[in-house]
């Protein structure tokens, strides 16, 4: 079992960044690929960014490509989303998840655990 608690997120102006972590339990971190995802009120979850278990390998959602960053220190049982040039749209709850294979992907059901969800709000 893989418990997973995010934090960073937070109220933040049209243009400014946060940066979102996401804190893994157990000592198999390296093996999982790690996905962030969001849902905004009345959408449904969409894929966001994903990283392979090793770090080597990522994909971003056209959404977010040149503004978003995924990382990840396995050291630390810790993956990342620094997300820059943040819009309106961009407001949502973020979700991390564990996917037990290292290979990136972007099916949240292929996703075996997830977090509770941070809340980012990006004010115009």
């Amino acid at each position: 079992q893989v418990q997973l608690v995010e934090s960073g997120g937070g109220l933040v102006q049209a243009g400014g960044s946060l940066r979102l972590s996401c804190e893994a339990s157990g000592r198999t971190f390296s093996s999982y690929a790690m996905g962030w995802f969001r849902q905004a009120p009345g959408k449904e979850r969409e894929f966001v960014a994903t990283i392979s278990g090793s770090g080597s390998y990522t994909r971003l959602a056209n959404s977010v490509k040149g503004r978003f960053t995924i990382s990840r220190d396995n050291g630390k049982n810790t993956v990342y989303l620094q997300m820059n040039s943040l819009k309106t749209e961009d407001t949502a709850v973020y979700y991390c998840a564990a996917d037990r294979y290292p290979g990136v992907t972007t099916i949240a059901h292929e996703y075996d655990y997830w977090g509770q969800g941070t809340q980012v709000t990006v004010s115009s």
